[in-house]
């Protein structure tokens, strides 16, 4: 730091020397109190020093509790591409099923008749003819149309041979016939009519090539003794089962 009073001390030496010719002891005093000034700068600059690192120590420490030592910022962790994410694959939405029959056999169609065999007999073929039973010859009506009404129920339509006759052409249906007794339930023919419960037949594939009939939770079933009967069976499964034989396209016209 400037000294504001070295010039006015220079100009005092400079006069004196003139007017007494004595330099040397007038310098050295000058020379004196100047060297006692850096000393006292010296020492306060120091002191200054000393402190602000004192301060700073304070600091470092206060900032770092468990006295470890300062070793600068962490190092940024390496960048990540984040963890993989398995994307899942929403599974192939599968058709619903089809209703039994309906979908893939054209014998349920309403467009085919067909005769209708029980599984179980040797050669007997159902017929209508008053009531359903089982004939092993052509009496009766023994050509059907499956007749679609909604899910798995159908009309059963009846038809006699083929012979060009106003009444073989004429459709008759199956219908449940209630003795009102302790007698079984039986099917006989009806004037169609989807409308009444008791024609409205379901129709449910069991095992190859083989359906079950029923109305009502009773399946038509054989008796030895009774012949096709309508039976209720609770957890059992249906006894007798059918086979539908196609016999080419409906007539027309295909139904009353």
């Amino acid at each position: 730091m400037r000294d504001d009073h070295l010039d006015d001390g220079l100009r005092s030496i400079a006069a004196h020397a003139a007017r007494t010719g004595r330099l040397t002891t007038v310098a050295a005093d000058i020379r004196k109190r100047g060297d006692a000034r850096r000393k006292r700068r010296h020492v306060a600059t120091a002191t200054l020093g000393v402190a602000l690192v004192g301060v700073l120590t304070t600091g470092v420490a206060l900032a770092r509790p468990d006295n470890r030592p300062y070793t600068g910022p962490p190092a940024a962790p390496p960048a990540s591409a984040g963890p993989s994410v398995s994307v899942p694959v929403s599974p192939s939405l599968s058709p619903p099923p089809p209703i039994p029959g309906r979908a893939t056999d054209p014998v349920l169609s309403g467009t085919r008749e067909v005769t209708i065999v029980r599984v179980q007999a040797s050669e007997s073929a159902v017929s209508l003819d008053g009531d359903l039973v089982e004939v092993d010859d052509d009496s009766g009506r023994q050509l059907f149309v499956p007749t679609p009404l909604d899910g798995d129920t159908y009309l059963i339509k009846a038809y006699g041979k083929p012979d060009n006759h106003p009444a073989s052409d004429e459709a008759s249906c199956w219908q449940v016939l209630n003795p009102g007794t302790s007698e079984s339930l039986t099917v006989e023919a009806a004037a169609c009519d989807a409308d009444n419960p008791g024609q409205r037949f379901t129709i449910t594939a069991s095992g190859k090539d083989a359906y079950a009939i029923s109305n009502s939770s009773a399946f038509l079933q054989f008796s030895a003794t009774r012949g096709l009967i309508l039976e209720e069976l609770g957890d059992a499964p249906p006894r007798s089962t059918f086979r539908f034989v196609d016999n080419g396209p409906a007539r027309r016209p295909a139904g009353g």
